[in-house]
């Protein structure tokens, strides 16, 4: 998109002291980076969103979590448009200073269901190029900075989250084009984990399951029914704020000496039972 138009809110409602820590969540402003972004705000990250919707369209979202007394920024990208990257890294250097979270959420999911042996080319392009592609060089970028960063602080931590999905692993022949992806972003997810750990930048993967969001929208009546037949452990949909305690825990370094490593949080869905 090019412009990376931004909105911002920096009125702390909550009188919440200030920090330094910027964390860039894409596709923050709704569904699963909603649920991160304000687990994140709760633990008072400043906040860098990304999305295709216009500012104006995301403004109760950045009132809502400007409310924990952070910072806010909102910038119209596409995460897809390689040139959107050096403008959105300019734009954070400019506004925060910082980052020390890149938080790769933004993904789509098939427009069309197709069986994989009639599948459409473009549906595999655009899955590919916003998926995989897109966040495979914003990460090249971020993690430029944040190696200049740590040079310059090297007490200041820097991490690096993907939010990928069981169905990196878990074949679905419907939508071969989003298992690809995804499958594409946890071997990414090791590259930049092996790359990075000269620098103390760990680099992890989240794996959700079945998630309510507008994204499983069309899907609600085929997941209530196989979550009732016993698909999960846990029976019940997994929320965006499943998803947001994971990432919430990462950031703080809990889990500092496990870069690589997958966290599942799918309420079971992909362990073996007998």
């Amino acid at each position: 998109m090019g412009n990376n138009r931004s909105e911002s809110g920096d009125t702390g409602l909550m009188e919440k002291p200030m920090t330094e820590k910027t964390a860039l969540v894409t596709g923050g402003a709704r569904g699963i980076g909603l649920g991160i972004s304000l687990r994140l705000a709760e633990q008072n990250w400043n906040l860098a969103l990304t999305g295709r919707k216009e500012p104006e369209e995301v403004k109760d979202v950045i009132t809502q979590l400007s409310s924990f007394g952070i910072t806010v920024r909102y910038y119209r990208s596409d995460i897809s448009d390689r040139k959107d990257h050096g403008i959105l890294i300019e734009s954070l250097k400019r506004d925060f200073g910082t980052l020390n979270l890149l938080v790769n959420n933004a993904g789509v999911a098939p427009e069309k269901r197709v069986d994989i042996l009639e599948a459409d080319e473009k549906s595999f392009d655009r899955l590919i190029g916003i998926n995989l592609k897109g966040p495979y060089f914003l990460t090249r970028d971020a993690a430029k900075w944040m190696i200049e960063q740590k040079g310059c602080r090297p007490e200041q931590d820097f991490a690096i989250i993907n939010i990928g999905s069981v169905s990196s692993e878990m074949a679905s022949p419907s939508r071969g084009d989003y298992c690809i992806s995804k499958a594409g972003i946890t071997m990414a997810t090791k590259l930049w984990a092996v790359r990075l750990g000269e620098y103390g930048i760990p680099v992890y993967e989240i794996q959700p399951g079945i998630i309510k969001t507008d994204m499983t929208g069309a899907v609600t009546g085929k997941y209530d029914a196989l979550i009732k037949e016993g698909i999960l452990v846990q029976p019940r949909w997994g929320q965006p704020d499943d998803v947001g305690k994971a990432v919430a825990s990462l950031s703080r370094g809990d889990l500092a000496y496990s870069t690589g490593q997958i966290i599942r949080v799918d309420g079971g869905l992909t362990m073996g039972r007998l």
